[in-house]
């Protein structure tokens, strides 16, 4: 996980244009708006000392996707918080990357972000198996009493999503086993 570089824009481009990777969002996005996106990912470290890293893989230094943390920016039951979260290019699900990622992320932030609960969720939406099982294997939990509307997307059919969350308690507990 390393800060966002220049020649990462066309490959962060392609991932984002791929309709596999953007299954469970509303649409893939164009190269102008993922550029756009790393550009508020990076302005995010700059402004709050933390936000979405891209990931590299160690054995080819191949740009695979991001992973990190971001608070939301809208209003649910939930918030505020800081949700881990990832996207990666199809070529490299399976492979163990994301909850590697994601583990080390919830690590870092347990650390050195000032949460404003002691907890950092994850969602996604209902059909989104994949991410479900990253969220498990990195010890979050389901809060099924939690699971909602994305408030962004109320016209989208995948609006409905599911909440994880783990606790600094059940971390440092998942990290023990």
């Amino acid at each position: 996980m390393r800060e966002w570089r220049e020649t990462d824009r066309e490959p962060y481009a392609a991932l984002n244009a791929d309709a596999e990777v953007m299954r469970h969002f509303p649409s893939p996005l164009t190269a102008q708006q993922s550029g756009e996106m790393i550009d508020r990912m990076t302005a995010a470290w700059a402004q709050r000392g933390f936000g979405l890293w891209a990931v590299e893989r160690v054995d080819t230094s191949e740009f695979i996707g991001f992973v990190g943390l971001a608070p939301p920016g809208w209003q649910a039951a939930f918030t505020p918080c800081v949700e881990v979260g990832w996207r990666l290019a199809r070529q490299h699900w399976g492979h163990g990357f994301a909850p590697e990622a994601a583990f080390a992320a919830l690590e870092w932030g347990f650390a050195n972000v000032e949460l404003p609960r002691d907890e950092i969720v994850s969602f996604a939406t209902v059909a989104n198996t994949n991410s479900h099982r990253v969220m498990q294997k990195i010890g979050m939990v389901r809060d099924v009493d939690n699971d909602f509307d994305h408030p962004l997307l109320p016209d989208w059919a995948g609006r409905r999503h599911v909440l994880y969350r783990i606790d600094r308690r059940r971390f440092a507990e998942h990290v023990a086993r």
